[in-house]
């Protein structure tokens, strides 16, 4: 979140995890937000955009208090419990609106239904289905558990991962826990249900936004922070390097540009975000921003694009993602290659393959030459329900964010 609203990578700025304080390294004149007020433009958000442990207020000129964002669950008599360990999930009584991202929602579509004088960037970020995976009742319903089906699976697929790919995999842990317990197929429900509850928040703020004076002058982004293992790889969550865990959605609607349906299949990472949206709204983009704009891929999903997408997690561990191949280098040298076109599922593991040397070479070449050490932090900022880091300290995990911006 930091890198993507900064325009600066973590091996950059040293922001590795949920407890590092961010502020401390980026000042408030390089964030997006800032850009677009430099602009002229109206800042506003709500819900989950940075991470929430660390504020700043000055990059908004109007944000929705957490205060208003508040829960009011009340448990289902028949949920059995709270989840399996660190994995929560249960079925609400509830309706919808006792949930935070219903307020956020409402905030959102309060600012579209505004009658503005200049122009406005609008930051909505969801937090479902960040666990715990709590939701009405009528989302789970929506999945009945004798027709979920499990994520492809093999049970050895740790057995040519390198000791570092097992250590973030942590197979002992979540996945040992939801094995054992017999509930595998309740927790992708559930994480199903967050989903479906999600949607319907998005549907609702979409609507607004089609009935809304600005629905044709206003560039949509939509994206989430990280994908989510539900069971691959003998892992759970995120906090890995992997497809399941990298690959996110990243939905563009830009007036007079994109065309419905069509679909982008060029792996690109988000530090592309801040660029492109300052490109299309015609403003100058920061020299200090690391991605470059999208604009070529929105105009043209076909169009040649040779750069690769690069994920980081924790200091010195690296991800390179090219069409067709995945190339992972832990901070002690460990490493894996896959080939995506013919192994999706990332089972067999290439890396010591002299056969595919030089494609490991040439992925390689990708890597940084310099990382920042990891700044540090306060213990425990910001942490969550449910979520625990490879050192089991509490942190968070994905919401889902949407960002509008009008020209």
């Amino acid at each position: 979140r930091a890198a993507l609203m900064s325009g600066l990578r973590p091996f950059t700025t040293g922001v590795y995890e949920n407890n590092n304080d961010w502020r401390t390294v980026i000042p408030v004149d390089l964030p997006l937000t800032t850009a677009f007020r430099r602009a002229g433009y109206r800042v506003a958000g709500a819900g989950k955009i940075y991470h929430e442990a660390y504020a700043r207020g000055e990059e908004w000129d109007d944000y929705l208090p957490r205060e208003a964002q508040r829960a009011r669950e009340q448990p289902s008599p028949t949920s059995k419990d709270d989840g399996v360990g660190g994995i929560k999930f249960r079925p609400l009584i509830n309706d919808d609106t006792a949930l935070p991202d219903y307020a956020i929602t409402d905030y959102a579509i309060a600012e579209l239904r505004r009658t503005h004088d200049r122009p406005f960037f609008l930051a909505v970020g969801l937090h479902k289905p960040h666990l715990p995976w709590n939701v009405p009742q009528k989302y789970y319903d929506l999945f009945p558990l004798d027709r979920i089906v499990l994520p492809p699976y093999l049970a050895d697929d740790l057995a040519d991962v390198p000791p570092a790919g097992v250590k973030f995999a942590k197979p002992a842990g979540d996945h040992a826990a939801i094995v054992k317990s017999g509930r595998w197929p309740e927790a992708v429900q559930a994480y199903l249900a967050a989903i479906a509850y999600t949607d319907m928040n998005i549907g609702r703020l979409l609507d607004a936004f089609e009935a809304s004076a600005y629905r044709d002058n206003t560039i949509v982004c939509f994206w989430s922070d990280h994908g989510w293992h539900l069971g691959e790889k003998n892992h759970w969550r995120k906090f890995a390097l992997w497809e399941e865990a990298t690959r996110a959605p990243l939905v563009w609607i830009v007036p007079g540009l994109t065309r419905p349906g069509t679909v982008c299949d060029r792996p690109i990472d988000y530090m592309s975000i801040y660029p492109t949206l300052t490109d299309l709204c015609g403003l100058p983009t920061p020299a200090h921003v690391e991605g470059v704009s999208l604009r070529p891929l929105l105009a043209n999903p076909s169009a040649p694009w040779d750069r690769p997408a690069i994920t980081t997690y924790l200091f010195k561990n690296h991800a390179v993602r090219i069409t067709g191949w995945r190339y992972i280098r832990y901070a002690n040298g460990d490493e894996e290659l896959y080939d995506e076109t013919a192994d999706p599922n990332e089972w067999r593991n290439l890396a010591s393959d002299p056969a595919h040397a030089a494609k490991k070479a040439e992925l390689a070449r990708h890597l940084p030459t310099r990382d920042h050490p990891d700044i540090g932090g306060r213990a425990r900022a910001g942490a969550e329900e449910g979520e625990a880091s490879p050192a089991g300290q509490k942190k968070d995990a994905s919401p889902t964010g949407q960002k509008k911006k009008s020209r």
